[in-house]
């Protein structure tokens, strides 16, 4: 979603409409739910997937029952939150199915090749330093924004890269799991 609304032109409103128009309310629940920091009321999910409340609140429970969302209370209310472990599993499967071994190596060496180069043209080790570079008195407008830019990819950077090195550490295993469950759908079917 986030390339979708980044990748739009027109006013505010029109990518709100889009939003709607191209995701269904239990989808635009599920977005919401899988961005949170901390746990949020059905009413504030309901708000921000522009969703109706009981649609809100019978699709949290199904997220609930699938052990995708947890429940906690607070003051008396119920609030949600996502199952964070359950999403870097979900992530982590994703990549090895999506992809083979030597693509994420490939994209390993793109990112560290690219972070490699950060750390050259900026002379800083970690993206931390560049961010306190940005203090800098001598830096122009465009300077800023261009270091504010790379901070950010930067940071994405590091996330995929854990992830993929996750992956990489998992493959093997998740394709022989995949293998059995194969085996066994087969002998069932015979």
């Amino acid at each position: 979603m986030v390339t979708e609304v980044n990748g739009m032109s027109g006013s505010p409103r029109e990518d709100v409409q889009s939003w709607t128009e191209t995701m269904s309310a239990r989808e635009r629940i599920r977005s919401v739910v899988e961005t949170l920091r901390e746990p949020r009321s059905v009413n504030w999910i309901s708000e921000q997937a522009e969703a109706a409340w009981s649609t809100t609140n019978e699709e949290l429970q199904d997220l609930v029952d699938q052990g995708r969302v947890r429940r906690v209370e607070a003051d008396d209310r119920n609030l949600y939150q996502p199952d964070h472990a359950e999403l870097l599993f979900d992530e982590i499967r994703t990549l090895i199915e999506e992809n083979t071994r030597e693509e994420l190596r490939d994209e390993l060496a793109a990112i560290t090749e690219e972070i490699e180069d950060w750390q050259t043209t900026y002379d800083v080790e970690t993206w931390e330093e560049l961010e306190q570079s940005l203090a800098d008195s001598d830096l122009s407008s465009d300077d800023l924004r261009e270091r504010r830019d790379v901070i950010a990819f930067w940071r994405e950077n590091e996330e995929d890269r854990r992830l993929i090195k996750h992956a990489l550490e998992l493959y093997s295993d998740v394709q022989t799991a995949r293998e059995r469950m194969s085996d066994v759908s087969d002998h069932a079917t015979s």
